[in-house]
């Protein structure tokens, strides 16, 4: 293609010109002056490329202003809501837990406002910013005390670091667990300056292995909760309580990581029974680790509760300033085990609870009161029915355990790669719908659906656009 002439590149508006318009007035009062500006240079550029491509007629300032506003507009945030309709609950890559009402309203107050994060307001001198949850985590757990980190694998680290730099922390090889993103607690471990020592083999571990491992340069006892999958068969292990007396007997502290940690009974909901944290403080376990963002339901964060002294040591490590939570997370902290204290509510007021426990009856109503909807939205190239799923708790909680749901399956009438494209259009939604493909449909599962969503879902679904760019996309 010939080069047009240079006169007509010069045509093109400059920066200046293009923001002296009254569309550019708009852009700058939606989006700033220097996202606008940046936006207008972009604009410019790429009539420069298509003219030296294909001569044509120049466009004008405000023909440019506009296309750099419907530039800016067309963004859309990385953290938008979407719907989780993968059967998953507490879905790592999705954010884990839905806060409560009561924790997203203390989330704001404090963004809102100045409030006393280290600051103690019946002396008027400097405070500590576990004061707010300590007293909450010691009523719920039985704990002498506690302090918070910004997640569990946090918490682990610093109690390893804390109580094994540079000595070594005794490990059962059968709980040498690999956390998602291949974060494996052997590099927690190295990371902590800790050098590991494993007992026993993969599937058989005994009290002797932990005696013989024992020495002066032992540092602590670490023992993991297998969360995330299970070894069955010719097993054996050394429990928690029994552990905790040889740790005792060797003078050294049993750290006791329960990954997911929950604070109340999940039989009580028709859940699988987990142990609690409580149950592993009465244990005899000098520390106990959980997450706050699984089974407890609330904000990403790492508990400790155990011994006073312990945890004063553990306050005391410089990392534990680099770890340590900010206020809105705390807010949040605080709110989420207040609901602990009123248990006969619980699976009313905690999203995660209300998910895990809701029955599949229920469920399955809502799926057939919005088959004809989907269906009448997807139109005649999908094929919708109701039918039965399994859901799971997700985060490494309860491996083994599924909960009956039931699912929209979505099967294409066509080739199996309209349902790619489908499942791509679902996704490029302003509000995206996430479920899985398998065995050749879609699945949508409605145990994350809320009923107070449903219509949210329906309109959103009324704007689906199956031949757009995005639904082309392979």
């Amino acid at each position: 293609m010939a080069e047009p002439e240079v006169n007509v590149l010069r045509h093109l508006p400059a920066v200046a010109a293009v923001l002296a318009t009254a569309e550019a007035a708009l852009l700058v009062e939606r989006h700033g002056r220097v996202a606008a500006t940046e936006a207008i240079r972009k604009v410019i550029d790429d009539a420069r490329d298509a003219l030296r491509e294909t001569p044509s007629d120049v466009p004008g300032a405000s023909e440019l202003a506009q296309q750099a506003l419907a530039r800016l507009d067309a963004r859309t945030p990385g953290l938008r809501p979407l719907f989780n309709l993968t059967g998953v609950v507490l879905h790592t890559n999705l954010g884990r837990a839905v806060l409560a009402e009561a924790a997203i309203e203390a989330a704001v107050e404090a963004m809102r406002h100045a409030v006393a994060l280290e600051y103690d307001l019946t002396g008027g001198t400097r405070g500590e910013r576990d004061d707010h949850v300590r007293d909450l985590l010691c009523e719920l757990t039985g704990a002498q005390d506690a302090t918070v980190v910004n997640n569990n694998a946090a918490a682990v680290l610093l109690g390893l670091n804390t109580f094994a730099l540079g000595r070594e922390a005794v490990v059962s090889r059968g709980e040498l667990i690999e956390i998602g993103g291949a974060f494996r607690m052997p590099d927690i471990m190295a990371r902590a300056g800790a050098q590991m020592v494993e007992v026993g083999t993969t599937n058989r571990t005994h009290a002797a292995d932990y005696r013989d491992a024992f020495n002066e340069r032992t540092g602590l006892v670490l023992k993991v909760h297998t969360s995330n999958y299970r070894i069955q068969g010719f097993t054996a292990e050394v429990g928690a309580r029994e552990l905790a007396a040889l740790a005792d007997a060797a003078g050294v502290p049993l750290l006791n990581d329960l990954g997911s940690g929950s604070l109340v009974d999940l039989s009580r909901y028709g859940l699988a029974r987990e142990p609690t944290v409580r149950e592993a403080v009465e244990e005899g376990a000098r520390l106990v680790t959980f997450s706050g963002d699984k089974l407890l339901g609330g904000p990403q964060a790492g508990f400790i509760v155990g011994d006073r002294a312990l945890i004063a040591q553990i306050n005391r490590n410089p990392l534990k300033r680099a770890l340590r939570v900010d206020k809105l997370r705390l807010a949040a902290i605080e709110a989420t085990l207040n609901l602990y204290r009123d248990p006969d509510r619980l699976a009313q007021r905690l999203p995660t609870l209300r998910f895990l426990a809701r029955d599949k009856v229920d469920i399955g109503a809502q799926a057939r009161r919005l088959q004809p909807v989907v269906a009448a939205s997807l139109g005649d190239a999908f094929a919708v029915e109701v039918g039965e799923c399994l859901s799971q708790v997700g985060s490494g909680a309860l491996p083994l355990d599924t909960l009956h749901s039931a699912a929209l399956l979505i099967r294409p009438r066509g080739s199996q790669s309209e349902l790619e494209r489908l499942n791509t259009a679902l996704r490029a939604l302003s509000r995206p719908v996430v479920g899985r493909i398998a065995d050749g449909a879609l699945r949508l599962d409605l145990r994350c659906l809320a009923e107070t969503d449903e219509a949210l879902f329906v309109a959103t679904l009324a704007r689906l656009d199956l031949h757009g760019p995005a639904a082309r996309t392979p």
